[in-house]
């Protein structure tokens, strides 16, 4: 029984049985199959030897073609069991990303990459505080300095001359104004 004109799906009931394959693939010959006597034979060749070779070669190309039609049949197959089972490719790259990033997850690099970023937070954490902790100390201890309580004071009397004896928050009012401010303005 020849192989291309076999049922090719292996789980078909048909299988074994001669089927007309003519209409699925068309029969391609490949460069150097059966027929090509044009070629002058290698040298050490005989006709014999170069006549069990172009045998040999056609049988290898017809079971390329078969392996062909049958992986073409299970991968038919294959998407329509996917289709039953209701899995689209959109589903299928959203579990292989998924398997993907735990698997990078579980790798040695991704798992040491994420402890030394850690120290390193940490570290920055650390650093940034004590940072903090110098930077407002230093301002304390500036504010105690003679220069400031000298710089304070003259903001203080300058305040003093501009408002008057007048205390914090207290509304500046012309000297001319004889009517009293008015707490919600109409505007």
């Amino acid at each position: 029984m020849d192989p291309a004109s076999q049922d090719i799906n292996l789980n078909s009931p048909n299988k074994g049985v001669n089927m007309d394959h003519s209409d699925n693939l068309p029969d391609v010959q490949a460069e150097g199959a059966a027929g090509n006597s044009a070629h002058p034979l290698p040298p050490g060749l005989t006709e014999e030897e170069a006549e069990e070779l172009r045998i040999e070669l056609t049988k290898v190309e017809e079971e390329i073609n078969t392996l062909r039609q049958v992986l073409s049949a299970k991968e038919r197959h294959a998407s329509e069991l996917k289709r039953k089972l209701g899995l689209s490719p959109l589903n299928e790259l959203k579990q292989n990303i998924t398997k993907s990033w735990q698997d990078v997850q579980t790798s040695q690099a991704y798992k040491k990459t994420q402890e030394t970023l850690s120290e390193a937070g940490q570290k920055t954490t650390a650093a940034l505080n004590t940072l903090g902790t110098a930077i407002s100390r230093r301002l304390g201890d500036m504010r105690n300095s003679p220069t400031f309580k000298s710089f304070e004071d003259k903001v203080g009397n300058l305040k003093h001359k501009v408002v008057g004896p007048r205390g914090n928050g207290d509304a500046v009012s012309s000297p001319t104004d004889t009517t009293p401010t008015q707490e919600n303005p109409p505007f």
